[in-house]
């Protein structure tokens, strides 16, 4: 299962209460379900939450816990405060115009002692794509800042976050969208090569030493995504109440 953020550093335990906002068709969620916690993945993609609303919810049966989706807004979390142990929000922040409003609606819900992980783009990834084309930032659904990690981190700690750690990933991936970005986005699907690349990469999923190898070497050269672990401090910013 291709996952960003690390079930392990983000502390995910049987029976926590784990909300993924911005979660697809639900990786992480099926990953946290394994793990034995109940888990609620929010988006505002009909069709991703389309795809993964069966399999989540039998899978969830299956495993004696709870598992379901929603569609929802990262600005306006559908939960009482402190309702969840562990949050992830993974490759959205880029997306949205006033992200430290959308984590602080992250430290509402999450309780005190909580974790959240948030995975970015890395600034060295975007800005090997900008310099490939603009196609990368101007498609519809593209992204508006590349992000410094620091910047992130400060507007976790605003939120009542408390940051714990660091991580990278995806390392496989940082090729891939170069050579999309090169040939141009609006016509790369059609491409020979990146067709050829995007099978390798579901290739490489399911292989060992592919996996071991992106992990120990690729994720520290060419990262595609980083991950930014913290804690929920007793007390949350004011904006958060």
């Amino acid at each position: 299962m291709l996952l960003t953020v690390d079930l392990d550093k983000l502390g995910v335990a049987r029976d926590d209460r784990l909300l993924d906002v911005g979660c697809g068709e639900g990786r992480h969620c099926f990953g946290a379900l394994e793990r034995g916690a109940h888990v609620v993945g929010l988006d505002l993609d009909l069709a991703s939450l389309r795809a993964g609303h069966g399999p989540l919810r039998a899978r969830a049966r299956e495993r004696g816990g709870f598992g379901a989706v929603l569609r929802g807004d990262a600005f306006r979390l559908p939960f009482r405060n402190d309702r969840f142990d562990r949050a992830i929000c993974s490759e959205v922040m880029e997306h949205v115009h006033d992200y430290p409003a959308a984590i602080r609606e992250l430290a509402r819900v999450v309780r005190p002692g909580g974790t959240l992980a948030i995975t970015v783009p890395t600034a060295t990834s975007e800005a090997l794509y900008l310099r490939l084309g603009d196609d990368y930032f101007e498609s519809p659904g593209g992204h508006i800042r590349i992000f410094r990690p620091r910047d992130l981190a400060d507007a976790m700690r605003c939120a009542g976050f408390q940051p714990t750690g660091l991580g990278f990933a995806h390392g496989f991936h940082t090729p891939y969208w170069v050579l999309r970005s090169a040939v141009g986005l609006p016509r790369s699907e059609r491409n020979p090569l990146v067709q050829a690349y995007r099978l390798f990469l579901i290739r490489a999923t399911t292989s060992g030493w592919l996996d071991r190898f992106e992990k120990r070497v690729l994720d520290f050269l060419c990262p595609k995504s980083l991950v930014l672990y913290a804690q929920r401090t007793a007390e949350r910013a004011a904006g958060a109440a």
